[in-house]
């Protein structure tokens, strides 16, 4: 035997010996203590196991959900730009483009409790606390119709709360009902002739489309909106009669009361429907009568009962929409100041038709 030959077997001998001792302790750290791990073990599951003792509410919800969450979700959690949409969208999974959102997508109330804890807001992951992260999941629950504006989320009744699609998913079974059926030899020989393609889908009338024409899930035109307003107001203004001239502080008010609105609704020059309709001339106006507009049932029920959108009724609905409409399609949690109400009415008042 060589003497590399007994190097290489003597040296690969040591290492043999040696890998048991490798795969234990390196010696480094200790032992983590178990509050360290109880800090860092955060998670919930759709059991509850992981909750924390607390308490939310709807109303404290809104509050927190404005300064924490709004900038990226919407006052509504309607979704901003390219941030998420968290509310709406029930029944829409078998559409061409789904709304998936918390209300319409999502098994499990754990989840967005956990992730909300855990990782929001974006930049400041886990600076919201219990109570608040109980409350912004109660204000996602109301934003989506699924409980009531004095509803107190703890976790007691955590377990209580069903989405509506928790039956709506399954185990992943492709590997045994999908890839068999591609996973054989293909064939390559008889092919038929080449395809070629003839026609667009937009020749066809197939495109999804929005009620206002544009492309299916087209997002409001946030920027042209918000210039609207400020151009159109003093126009209108200067054409209401001197007799009933309204009080431009108070219109004021309700302009910057309105951008609660505006990532939904526009008013003014060239406004157009969006995620709701356009609101010019709503004063006084018969409800469920914009043009190719899209309204819910139970607002084309009211509409056929002869609602009008006078300002005792504009003020019923924006002080609390679900409670004025069961069933209305708008994720908005209402203008709880009357004062503010008034304002947003005289300011949407300033626009006609």
């Amino acid at each position: 035997m060589s003497r590399l030959r007994e190097l290489v077997i003597g040296t690969a001998l040591v290492s043999v010996i040696a890998m048991p001792a490798a795969a234990g302790k390196l010696g480094l750290g200790r032992a983590a203590l178990p509050e360290e791990i109880a800090a860092w073990d955060v998670a919930v599951l759709p059991d509850g196991t992981g909750l924390r003792p607390g308490s939310g509410s709807v109303e404290q919800g809104e509050e927190v959900f404005a300064e924490a969450c709004a900038s990226c979700h919407g006052e509504f959690a309607e979704g901003i730009d390219s941030w998420p949409v968290l509310a709406g969208g029930i029944g829409t999974l078998t559409d061409p483009r789904p709304v998936k959102t918390v209300g319409s997508y999502w098994p499990y109330l754990s989840t967005v409790y956990d992730y909300v804890h855990r990782s929001m807001p974006f930049g400041g992951a886990q600076t919201i606390g219990v109570d608040d992260t109980y409350a912004i999941t109660a204000y996602i629950l109301y934003s989506n119709g699924l409980v009531e504006d004095d509803f107190v989320l703890s976790d007691a009744n955590f377990r209580e709360v069903v989405l509506p699609n928790a039956d709506g998913f399954y185990p992943d079974d492709r590997d045994t009902t999908e890839v068999p059926l591609f996973s054989g030899e293909p064939c390559m020989s008889a092919c038929g002739p080449a395809p070629q393609v003839t026609r667009k889908a937009s020749d066809l009338g197939v495109t999804p489309t929005d009620p206002d024409g544009r492309p299916a899930g087209t997002l409001p035109l946030l920027l042209a909106q918000a210039d609207a307003p400020a151009a159109a107001a003093p126009a209108a203004a200067e054409a209401a009669p001197a007799a009933s001239a309204p009080d431009p502080a108070l219109i004021e008010a309700g302009e910057k009361a309105f951008k609660k609105c505006s990532a939904c609704h526009k008013v003014g020059d060239g406004a157009r429907n969006g995620t709701g309709p356009h609101l010019n001339g709503i004063v006084g106006k018969a409800a469920g009568s914009v043009d190719k507009f899209k309204y819910s049932k139970p607002l084309a029920d009211m509409a056929a009962a002869g609602l009008v959108w006078d300002a005792a009724a504009l003020d019923a609905f924006l002080a609390n929409p679900k409670g004025f409409m069961k069933g209305t399609r708008m994720s908005f949690a209402g203008l709880k100041s009357a004062d503010e109400r008034a304002a947003v009415i005289a300011y949407l008042a300033t626009f006609a038709e």
